[in-house]
């Protein structure tokens, strides 16, 4: 809901949180967050510079093959950047998921890469054993409908499993060592360090437990978490970093620090749609977040948001146990691929028969061989009902599956050779089908081959979801899902913060370091012009996107241009399940969530990630859309007068 009322003047600033990149790794502008660095230490409030490193949104192969996200390189330059702010500012530093998948050999290696500072990293592997002795307890369950039951075959077969862990060891690791400097944790539900944060400071830096806190306290503190884990996606134009200012009663202020970027109640209210099941609903460890009675105002500044109302639902509260996501990936195999083009009509006319013959050639030339193996084509430019290119050629991209690299080759070398020189009717180019040999190569090797085996939700015993911190000079003496080390690493006197006077004459100064508490009186309206209808769902929508929703479904957000819009759309009851089914062939009973969010002015609805007519998960064999971008294009050539 979209709120111009005053708000009262009791709120008290608990902390503030700035984000410079919603990624660890992906570079970020110093300078764009130089004034709220400065406006920090002068206010006094508490602050952290909090970023989120990790995502299944890549695929699987961090977990199956042991990669990061960036490269080191990327890593070092960012960490570098920290590293000096931490020194200049005396501000903590705060990573969730370290290196992309949050294993321990990457938090290592991010520590490593610190090498002259504190380092605080959180253990998340998870032993095999231990999830074999959930799931025969029947503790272990998809997370989501479209999850399919897990198997003592995938657990056996994945190599890392990490749990997704929420605030509670974070806010264990700053009590323990209050003077930490900067936290590499591993994998992390991505608002826990943010949460975290803010719990650490509603707790007078004392450690307690964060389910303890107040529904709507925590509901405000995860809400916040939410949009900040992203950086300023929130804003219009969306901005790398953004700063929130957080009060202890669990509301909080967003406001982007890009030049130019601005936040409203619409584009804030629209960020709980991303990437996201359902928008009202948000799941992590320990409960849900519900934003059905959120709110939004604008401030004086006209760029900062005011948000509160959200409130946490405890598992725990509600007689069920804490859960925690698990994830892993297994290797399926050797991939080959090779790539090229097709130009003439005739053949393009009989494209799907050529590929027909291909299979069929390739099964006949490799029937001496008792290895499993598939091959699988996508093409490009291709207009599969009338047979034709859109734009004079059609690119293939085609590869091959086996158990091993070799006859992953053979496989592509086989089926490359049929697509140059297989027969078809009308043949007039007898001297080769088929353009090939872009990069000086006939086929390319790409390795192995990952496919996501666990994405699941493990419920723990009481207790488990804190952490113990490991004794260095015995790390046998772990006896925690989740634990922690401390380093002092370096040379030179320690670093003194000044967090003993973070709080000194904060009242008295209110007005002065808070001028954009105010919030600004409605605009006086003005006439506008009479409503017209756009004609398709692309025109009458300012955003209109697809998103993986973790691997296995793929959500749609159509956020509409303003309110007249879409209270036709709504009004007029031409989006619906059924429809949504109809494009995207599939059946009304598959359908994740499909609905209205009166808050963004916006129409949602998610789907189970398909390929031939079979549920999968991103990133495996045959995959060419990881983060399922772009499927929403369907929906915006959709002509509103004719649905």
């Amino acid at each position: 809901m979209v709120s111009s009322a005053t708000v009262s003047a009791g709120l008290e600033p608990l902390c503030r949180i700035i984000t410079p990149i919603g990624m660890l790794g992906y570079g970020f502008d110093e300078a764009e967050i130089q004034d709220a660095l400065e406006s920090s230490v002068q206010s006094g409030i508490p602050t952290a510079i909090i970023l989120d490193s990790g995502s299944t949104d890549s695929g699987p192969a961090k977990l199956a093959l042991g990669t990061m996200t960036c490269p080191r390189a990327s890593y070092e330059r960012d960490l570098r950047k920290l590293i000096t702010i931490i020194k200049k500012y005396r501000f903590p530093v705060l990573i969730g998921s370290g290196g992309g998948d949050g294993s321990d050999a990457h938090v290592k290696e991010l520590v490593n890469i610190v090498e002259e500072i504190l380092a605080s990293p959180d253990n998340n592997d998870i032993g095999s054993d231990l999830v074999l002795e959930r799931l025969e307890g029947g503790a272990i369950s998809g997370c989501g409908p479209c999850v399919p039951l897990l198997t003592v075959e995938d657990v056996k077969a994945s190599k890392t499993i990490v749990g997704q862990m929420g605030p509670e060891p974070y806010v264990r690791a700053m009590s323990a060592h209050p003077d930490f400097d900067i936290i590499i944790g591993g994998r992390s539900y991505d608002p826990a360090p943010y949460v975290a944060f803010t719990a650490y400071h509603a707790f007078n830096q004392r450690y307690s437990q964060v389910l303890a806190l107040d529904s709507h306290i925590l509901g405000g503190f995860t809400h916040m978490g939410k949009i900040m884990e992203c950086g300023g996606l929130c804003a219009t134009p969306k901005s790398p970093s953004c700063q929130a200012t957080i009060y202890r009663d669990g509301t909080f202020d967003v406001k982007p620090l890009m030049p130019g970027a601005i936040c409203t109640p619409t584009t804030v209210a629209a960020h709980t749609l991303y990437e996201k099941s359902r928008p009202d609903r948000l799941y992590g460890p320990g409960g849900y977040i519900d934003l059905s009675a959120s709110t939004y105002s604008t401030l004086s500044d006209n760029r900062s948001v005011r948000v509160s109302g959200t409130t946490f639902h405890s598992s725990k509260k509600s007689g069920e146990c804490y859960t925690v996501k698990l994830e892993s990936a297994k290797i399926i195999g050797y991939r080959t691929m090779f790539i090229g083009s097709f130009i003439d009509p005739i053949l393009i006319s009989q494209l799907d028969a050529l590929f027909h013959r291909v299979k069929g050639y390739v099964t006949q030339q490799h029937s001496h061989i008792s290895e499993k193996w598939e091959l699988g084509f996508h093409t490009y430019g291709y207009d599969e009902t009338n047979k034709t290119a859109h734009v004079g050629n059609v690119f293939l991209v085609a590869e091959a599956l086996a158990e091993t690299q070799a006859t992953a080759t053979s496989i592509a070398s086989t089926a490359r050779v049929a697509c140059i020189h297989g027969p078809y009717k009308g043949q007039k180019a007898t001297s080769g089908n088929f353009g090939f040999g872009l990069g000086g190569k006939g086929e390319i090797e790409t390795g192995q081959c990952a496919e996501f085996s666990i994405y699941h939700l493990m419920q723990l015993k009481e207790g488990e979801e804190d952490a113990v911190e490991v004794d260095q000079l015995n790390k046998a003496a772990k006896k925690s899902l989740f634990s922690f080390e401390a380093f002092l690493i370096g040379k030179g006197d320690r670093l003194q913060r000044c967090s003993s006077r973070l709080h000194n004459d904060l009242a008295s100064s209110l007005e002065t370091l808070f001028p954009q508490l105010t919030i600004s009186p409605a605009s006086p309206t003005t006439a506008e012009a009479p409503f017209t209808l756009p004609q398709t769902i692309g025109e009458a929508a300012k955003v209109i996107r697809s998103k993986n929703a973790g691997p296995y479904e793929i959500t749609f957000d159509i956020i509409f241009n303003n309110k007249e819009t879409y209270d036709h759309v709504r009004n007029t009851g031409i989006l619906t399940t059924e429809l949504i089914a109809k494009i995207y062939n599939i059946s009304v009973d598959d359908i994740v969530y499909c609905g209205f969010f009166d808050q963004a002015l916006a129409f949602k609805a998610t789907i189970p990630r398909m390929r031939s007519g079979k549920l999968v998960a991103s990133g495996g064999f045959m995959e060419d859309d990881v983060h399922g971008s772009q499927k929403y294009l369907p929906l915006m050539s959709l002509k509103l007068d004719t649905i």
